[in-house]
Formats: C-alpha cells, structure tokens, sequence
C-alpha cells in the first residue's frame, strides 16, 4: 500500500514517515529485487535511524523508517565500523532471533503461537530482505540468519565479526560511547548482556559485548514493535519537527 500511499501524499505536500520497506533500499535493482512494485521517487526517502541520520531528518519531507532487524543490526555495528575496528575484509554473521510479531502480520500456520510454541525455526536463509537493508547502511556484506522463538514480541541478535589486532574492550566500550552518548534510547551494558525481558515494550535498543583475541560478540536487543517499528517512527518524527526526541516514548 505504500508504494501507492506514500507518492501521492507526497504530492499533496504532506510530510510522509513510511514504516512499509517500500522505499528504503536506494539501489535501483536491490529495489527491484526486494519490493518490485515501488516506484522512482526524487528525491529518495532519508532512512530514518535516528541515532545516526538527525540532520538529513531535518530537512526532508519523506523518511523511510528502518526494520526491526536491521535497527538492532545497525546499532551494534555502525558505531564499530566507523570507528575503523573492524577490518573491512572481516566477515560479518548475525544470528537474530525475533518474536512471532517480527515475521509480519499476515497470519499463518508457522506463525500461530500453538505451532512455534516449544520450538526456534530460522526462515529467510539468505532470502531475506532485511539483508540488504543492512548491508545498504553498513556498507559491507553481512550474512543474516533470522529465526522464529516462541515470544510474541522483542528481537535479540548476536552478532559476530573480528576487530584490529590489538583491539580492547575499553577501545570497544569508547567507540560506543561516543556514538551513543547523548543518544537517550540505546543503552550499553558493559555489566552484561541484554535481554529481551529488559526491552520488551520500550523503544530502548541494549547493546553489550565482548572481545577476545582479535574476536568480537556484540548483543543487541530491542522491541520489534517498539523500536523497531512504531516507536522509531515516533521518535523520528520528534527529531524531524524539533521536539523533545523523547516525547511520547518516555514518560
């Protein structure tokens, strides 16, 4: 529906937060791939992750709100990649686990609660296409396994890749810090490591890690409804018009 909605309120000069996927691939055959019924639009949605995209949220009519995998994706990694700790030849795997909301609303056999109860199932083996969502903002290839628990709500991903030589925690722990620290929904454990039960209908992302000879293990967890899905959408339209980011989500 967006792929229809979205242009014509455009048109219309309404300003447009879009929680579809429709237009948040840039990449003209990635789009095609993904959600071939979206059309061209000029210029492209800003991608709403909020934490790193503020200025371009400022100033554009049309924000493309980032999935539920990819934020807790994004959040964990972008800040190691720009801080340059993870080699670009480093091979990314992420193992996201998510609630039977996070499959989407359409209802299904394998979605019904009575079905996935008891049992993790992963699904979009290297057809997913959050996958490319990802690797769009992180600017690298990730290998992306999504899996269906028995929750009806909340995402944790475990994320493995390695770092620099040399790299310690501490060096790990800054590089957050400062991509993070006036940033009032992600959270970092450097206690422990996050759990779903702590994020669970809230739009915080946690994010904890560790670091052993040259690897990395990061954690991060959000609710899939929450922040990664309306309360994202919320929070960028706080920052789009100036308001308390916080407005509405805490409080």
């Amino acid at each position: 529906a967006s792929a229809e909605v979205a242009p014509a309120l455009l048109a219309r000069g309404v300003r447009v937060f879009d929680l579809s996927g429709a237009f948040r691939l840039r990449d003209a055959a990635a789009r095609q791939r993904w959600y071939p019924s979206t059309p061209e639009v000029e210029p492209p949605a800003v991608y709403g992750l909020a934490e790193w995209n503020r200025t371009p949220l400022t100033a554009t009519r049309f924000v493309a709100c980032p999935g539920c995998y990819p934020t807790a994706a994004l959040l964990a990694l972008k800040p190691l990649v720009a801080a340059g700790l993870v080699p670009p030849e480093a091979d990314v795997h992420i193992d996201a686990k998510s609630g039977i909301s996070g499959a989407g609303k359409k209802p299904s056999e394998r979605t019904h609660f009575s079905e996935i109860h008891g049992s993790v199932a992963a699904y979009g083996v290297f057809a997913h296409r959050h996958a490319a969502e990802i690797e769009q903002e992180l600017g690298r290839a990730v290998t992306f396994v999504p899996h269906l628990v028995p929750l009806d709500r909340g995402i944790l991903e475990t994320i493995y890749t390695r770092v620099r030589p040399g790299t310690t925690a501490d060096e790990i722990g800054k590089a957050f810090e400062a991509a993070y620290a006036d940033r009032p929904f992600v959270r970092l454990c450097a206690d422990r490591l996050p759990e779903i039960k702590h994020v669970a209908h809230t739009n915080f992302c946690d994010i904890g890690w560790r670091v052993d000879a040259g690897r990395i293990v990061v954690v991060a967890c959000l609710d899939n409804l929450g922040k990664g899905a309306a309360g994202q959408a919320l929070q960028c339209f706080n920052v789009a018009y100036g308001f308390d980011e916080r407005a509405g989500l805490i409080p």
